[in-house]
């Protein structure tokens, strides 16, 4: 669905994506991954932003680069080594092609985060009353209270590290800040030089408050402060240099599974290994001394591409708690209030409400309150006998896990799988498993050789003399925290046939079954990738020039090659195919003959489009879907993942038209081009949309759905006012 008002995209800013892909038909993923990060990057800057909403957007570009480095990074440097072994025949100079191209577009980005940051947030801010110190700049007038802080607060907890022939270059932690320090001996030959590292303990707080009242707030660097006094530590020796650096390692868990005696033993004792992984960048601050520079580079065994020398505080993530500053409402969005969905009301119960119609729910634009109800009364419920549930990601003080835990002790059946390889909430993830074990609950750690992506709560109530069996299925997590900024979509439904698949579904995590054969639902790894391809192929099938076929999806990623193939042949064939891919995306639209009809825009904006919803025209029956899947390989092949079919037509019609929402979007979204590049749309100010402005004033509950968007596009959502707190994080999963 092409919009009507968008003009030629040949000469508009872009973000520059070369590829160095094997093959032409295909763009490389790091490079899709950072201009995704250049896309939220560019929301710093967006001026509709609210200033502190555009300083959390650098905390999560910054973020965002740390995983990117511990994970992508991290491997493709192992693909550059000589001698590595791979599955492919290439040979490692292509991937050392890749690395270097990686490389260069990171600096890059690196360089323009630290000048937006430095040289437009910082100094707007300042304006504002809030001010960041090095404890080396700061005014007279706080120079008595830093040192007092300095030797009550901080001094204790400092360890000083020296590093020589008897004490080698310690084992720095993942991301932690370090102080370098060169020293030497007063009466010692000049040119004999010694060097320390002194840990910024995480335990203190990153920026401490020198001033708050009316008039503003002031805080200063903790690292400064180290650095400052640093000399304390030293008594005898004269300190020479002294800098800030950070160390990212490879972060990605290397599990034995099929091997392993015990999933659960495996990974946590992999997870000790984590802060033993080899360095794959290092950060430093640009007025570090090159002896201390060459003396860290040495130590951790990396090159120049490595090394990052910034000139602005290190780990720029710390400001997302200043983001939440009390006090400067006007330099943030205005608090959201999701809706409560309309189809609940006037039901005793929730399971009334369920059995009376299959609901969907549209976070956050409708409360996450709904789901957490649900498990609630499904806990407190006597009539429900059992609950069984995937857990992939939940906050920290999850009511999820609280209501399954009570559920167990009221004496209900309670299985749950957590999924203790989610990537960095292993640790997390354990320790709720243990909970829930101690509670009464049937834990399952995950499968082997399969991540548990799914997303599906199972509740089994009496009724009478019958059983009902009650499900949510969501393209999300069962996180209350990120339900408030990610989008995701919802099904509740008593439906008979999908309720008999679901159970068939948990015996088939819990026990040894065959795998099932469902009436509704569709399973990775065993059908996905098929269906999908089944279904563009039926819309080949059923495309003509008179009534072309249609498909539009939304996703977080698309890098799987068989279905970007598929898309390929559909596009060749006629059909109209609109996408919306959030992040990664390796197809390359516009290309004559292959892709001319295949249009794919990104949505960045206030919340991180995080919903799978596939439509298929399939000549007029209209088939939709949401899933736990994103179409990428590792969703196919390796995970455990659910394709759902949505029966009621009201429904279809509700999830096409948030598509379309998406797909009218001039405001946030962004254009894939056929070279890689994204770029914005330009239209005449009348015809600007902002679709996420647009759903957070309707919630679409009580909208009717046949009324054609473009007749109720209001001011608020053409201006692009968006009124946000905002996510991006790059990988959910």
């Amino acid at each position: 669905m092409t919009n009507q008002a968008m003009s030629d995209t040949s000469d508009l800013p872009v973000n520059r994506m070369p590829s160095t892909a094997h093959s032409p038909d295909y763009l490389e993923e790091e490079l899709s991954w950072l201009a995704f990060n250049e896309r939220v990057l560019e929301e710093v800057i967006d001026p509709s932003n609210p200033l502190l909403e555009q300083l959390k957007f650098a905390a999560i570009v910054a973020s965002n680069l740390d995983e990117f480095f511990a994970v992508r990074v991290a491997n493709l440097r192992d693909l550059a080594r000589p001698g590595h072994k791979r599955r492919d025949n290439l040979p490692h100079a292509a991937f050392n092609e890749r690395y270097h191209a990686v490389s260069t577009r990171t600096h890059e980005q690196v360089a323009r985060l630290y000048d937006i940051l430095c040289n437009n947030l910082l100094p707007r801010l300042e304006a504002e009353g809030i001010k960041f110190w090095r404890a080396q700049d700061v005014p007279a007038v706080y120079e008595e209270a830093i040192e007092a802080e300095f030797l009550t607060h901080i001094h204790p907890v400092l360890t000083p590290m020296a590093v020589d022939a008897g004490r080698p270059f310690p084992l720095l932690a993942h991301k932690r800040l370090n102080l370098a320090v060169m020293l030497e001996k007063p009466d010692a030959p000049s040119e004999k030089r010694l060097f320390a590292v002194v840990q910024v303990p995480q335990t203190l707080r990153r920026a401490f408050t020198l001033r708050s009242d009316p008039d503003g707030d002031e805080f200063v660097l903790l690292e400064s402060v180290i650095e400052r006094y640093i000399h304390t530590l030293f008594a005898g020796y004269r300190v020479l240099a002294v800098g800030a650096f950070r160390i990212t390692r490879k972060s990605e868990l290397a599990v034995d599974e099929y091997g392993a005696s015990d999933l659960l033993q495996a990974i946590q004792a992999e997870l000790k290994k984590r802060r033993k992984g080899a360095a794959v960048r290092l950060e430093i601050t640009a007025d570090l001394a090159p002896e201390l520079e060459a003396f860290l580079t040495r130590a951790l065994e990396l090159d120049l591409r490595d090394i990052y020398r910034v000139p602005g505080p290190l780990d720029p993530t710390f400001f997302m708690g200043f983001a939440a500053i009390e006090g400067y409402e006007d330099l943030r969005y205005e608090e959201l209030k999701p809706s409560l969905p309309v189809a609940f009301e006037g039901a005793s119960s929730i399971f009334q409400a369920i059995a009376r119609r299959d609901i969907l729910v549209h976070h956050p634009y409708e409360s996450f309150e709904s789901v957490l109800h649900f498990i609630r009364e499904a806990a407190e419920d006597p009539d429900v006998l059992a609950i069984k549930q995937t857990l992939y990601r939940v906050s920290g003080r999850s009511p999820v896990v609280a209501a399954l835990a009570r559920a167990a002790e009221m004496g209900k059946q309670v299985t749950v799988l957590v999924e203790i390889k989610a990537r960095f909430d292993e640790e997390n993830n354990i320790a709720w498993a243990k909970r829930l074990e101690e509670a009464g609950c049937h834990v399952i750690y995950g499968l082997v050789g399969l991540k548990t992506h799914s997303k599906i709560t199972l509740v089994v109530r009496r009724e009478g003399n019958y059983i009902s069996r009650y499900m949510h299925l969501s393209t999300g997590n069962y996180n209350d925290l990120t339900a408030r900024i990610y989008t995701d979509v919802g099904l509740f439904t008593a439906s008979a046939d999908v309720g008999a698949d679901a159970t068939e579904f948990f015996n088939h995590l819990s026990g040894y079954t065959d795998v099932p054969r469902y009436q509704r639902l569709v399973a990775a790894p065993e059908r996905l990738r098929d269906t999908l391809l089944q279904l563009i192929a039926e819309e080949i099938r059923l495309s003509t020039p008179e009534r072309p076929g249609r498909i539009w999806a939304q996703m977080n990623a698309l890098t799987d090659r068989a279905l970007i193939d598929a898309l390929y042949q559909a596009s060749a064939a006629g059909v109209r195919i609109e996408l919306i891919v959030r992040g990664m995306c390796c197809l390359r639209p516009g290309v004559p003959g292959k892709s001319e009809n295949i249009r794919v825009v990104s949505v960045v904006g206030r919340f991180l489009e995080h919903s799978r919803i596939f439509y298929f025209a399939q000549g007029g029956a209209d088939r939709v879907f949401i899933s736990s899947a994103d179409w990428m390989r590792r969703n196919m092949d390796g995970r455990v993942e659910l394709l759902v079919p949505i029966q009621q037509a009201d429904l279809c019609r509700r999830l096409r038209r948030i598509l379309e929402i998406q797909l009218q979007d001039t405001v946030k979204s962004r254009v894939l081009m056929p070279n890689g590049e994204y770029a914005r749309q330009v239209v005449l100010d009348e015809a600007r949309f902002h679709g996420q402005a647009w759903l957070l004033m309707e919630s679409l509950a009580h909208e009717d759905e046949t009324v054609e968007i473009t007749s109720l596009v209001p001011e608020a959502a053409r201006d692009g006012g968006n009124q946000a707190a905002s996510a991006q994080m790059g990988t959910d999963e």
